[in-house]
């Protein structure tokens, strides 16, 4: 009897629902499908080989991916945007040269729809930064970065909220907090990411969003943080340079590695017909090794590469002594060239100390007094790519450093260290381990308990040629963001003009 009374029941429901087909009509439920696309830490205009001898990476290939993602959308009749999550300008070789102008050109052919800034749009200081953007034909997100007075920054945006298939998206963004830290960013002030990210996110509901993505420039911390109070539905960040997706099933927080090696789109299908949206996300990973370069972009690119090459015979300083780099010289003893350039590391980053292995110089050459020093020089001295490490390092470290330096001796080795702030003495008589006899740091004893500020380059910071002691040392700055070696050098030459470096028994072997 009960069954059949439902039965009745369910039946009068339905009859009633057939006489208000118009209003049911009108509250049915929608359904969209967007695409996202995440790029990050994109430095170099051009791809690079990687492990596996396959080229992947580059504007050109960037371009492919995402004018395919756009024709492919286009013809299914649904949206693309674009975001890039920031890190771009520096650093790079031509990006030492031009400041980053060839890298808002390459961007905005490919215009994206949302760019955040990262710390390294500010190596060149906050007055380039903003030239840069004002070049910039690509919307510009950053809800927690205000000018020194505290009011928002001209034409950037915190949120917007648009119409896509009759539902709306909020869009917002936000620079990493730590740049003050990292980069050269002067006045402009930098709030919680998490907060602000949070703030912009009740904002855009209260203003009607069906659904928030927020592309920030993020630590991991800041990430996982941002998925777990479910800050937004979707967060595409940068910084730490990983392939990295994590969705929660009610939260997904995706990165693209570097340099556009990979790219990552989600397909985010939405459906509103409750009292909630539901949406559901389908990751696909591009590796750019897989796709052809962009030909109209790879033209650009190569100009841009022919100009880099002329700008290489660019001179920057005139030698006014003798400068070896052969092998004989870095590798065995105090060499002037290798003074020159731990000074470079210490005095660019204002350390106590500069440390680099002799085996880094690799010109292998002879540069007489009154030789004309060129930007190809110094590429050629440092050919590796590596970028400079900040290191917080007690002295017993220090000084087991300097003696894994000497420890190959008398062999030439590219472990032996050229110095900067550093003198020490040595017995070469004695047990390798135990060489050093004295070593002073600008002029003092070398204390095992203090503390020193050390640069280096990232190779030997991440305990390459056995300097296994730098390797869990305490970063000033993430090896990641520090400035390229190559281009501090330069700068550092051009300010010097004359080089007069020479040896000066910074390292007395006996």
């Amino acid at each position: 009897m009960t069954i059949t009374r439902r039965i009745v029941l369910l039946g009068s429901s339905c009859l009633a629902a057939l006489t208000a087909l118009p209003r049911l009509a009108a509250a049915s439920p929608v359904t969209i499908t967007i695409t996202f696309v995440l790029v990050n830490d994109i430095y170099l205009m051009n791809e690079t080989e990687g492990p596996d001898g396959r080229k992947r990476g580059g504007f050109p290939r960037l371009a492919t991916v995402v004018k395919a993602e756009r024709a492919r959308a286009a013809q299914a009749g649904r949206r693309v945007i674009f975001a890039h999550a920031g890190d771009t300008l520096s650093p790079s070789l031509m990006s030492g040269i031009d400041q980053g102008y060839h890298i808002v050109d390459l961007i905005n052919r490919i215009a994206p729809d949302v760019f955040v800034p990262g710390n390294h749009e500010f190596d060149f200081g906050p007055d380039v930064f903003m030239r840069r953007m004002g070049e910039a034909k690509f919307p510009v997100y950053a809800a927690n970065m205000r000018n020194a007075q505290g009011g928002a920054v001209a034409n950037f945006n915190d949120r917007t909220l648009i119409e896509i298939g009759g539902l709306k998206i909020g869009i917002t963004g936000a620079a990493l907090p730590e740049t003050p830290r990292l980069s050269n960013s002067g006045d402009f002030r930098f709030s919680n990411l998490v907060d602000a990210v949070e703030q912009q996110t009740n904002a855009l509901r209260n203003e009607g969003a069906d659904f928030v993505c927020a592309v920030v420039h993020a630590g991991r911390g800041d990430d996982l943080l941002l998925l777990a109070n479910q800050s937004a539905d979707l967060i595409l960040s940068g910084h730490d340079h990983d392939l990295f997706i994590d969705y929660d099933g009610r939260c997904a927080v995706v990165e693209s590695s570097y340099d556009a090696q990979n790219v990552t789109m989600i397909d985010v299908t939405i459906t509103k017909g409750g009292k909630r949206p539901v949406w559901t996300p389908r990751f696909r990973v591009v590796d750019t090794a897989d796709v052809e370069p962009d030909p109209t972009i790879l033209k650009v690119v190569r100009a841009y590469e022919n100009e880099l090459s002329r700008e290489f015979d660019a001179p920057v300083a005139t030698t006014a002594i003798e400068l070896d780099s052969r092998n004989a010289a870095v590798r065995l003893d105090e060499a002037a060239i290798g003074n020159l350039y731990a000074d470079a590391l210490r005095e660019t980053t204002k350390s106590d100390i500069g440390l680099m292995n002799g085996g880094g110089l690799r010109g292998n050459k002879v540069y007489p007094a009154g030789s004309t020093i060129t930007r190809r020089d110094v590429l050629t001295e440092l050919p590796f790519g590596n970028r400079i490490s900040v290191l917080l390092v007690p002295g017993r470290d220090i000084r087991a450093a300097i003696e894994n330096g000497l420890s190959r001796l008398p062999e030439a080795n590219g472990r032996f260290p050229q110095v900067s702030g550093v003198a020490f003495e040595a017995d070469m008589s004695r047990a390798s381990g135990s060489r050093a006899l004295s070593i002073r740091v600008n002029g003092a004893p070398l204390e095992d308990t203090k503390i020193y500020q050390l640069a280096t380059n990232d190779f030997m910071a991440r305990g390459g040629d056995n300097y296994e002691m730098l390797r869990n040392a305490k970063r000033v700055i993430p090896d990641a963001d520090g400035p390229l070696m190559t281009n501090e050098v330069m700068v550092y030459l051009r300010k010097l003009g004359i080089v007069r470096a020479s040896s000066e028994r910074r390292i007395d072997l006996k």
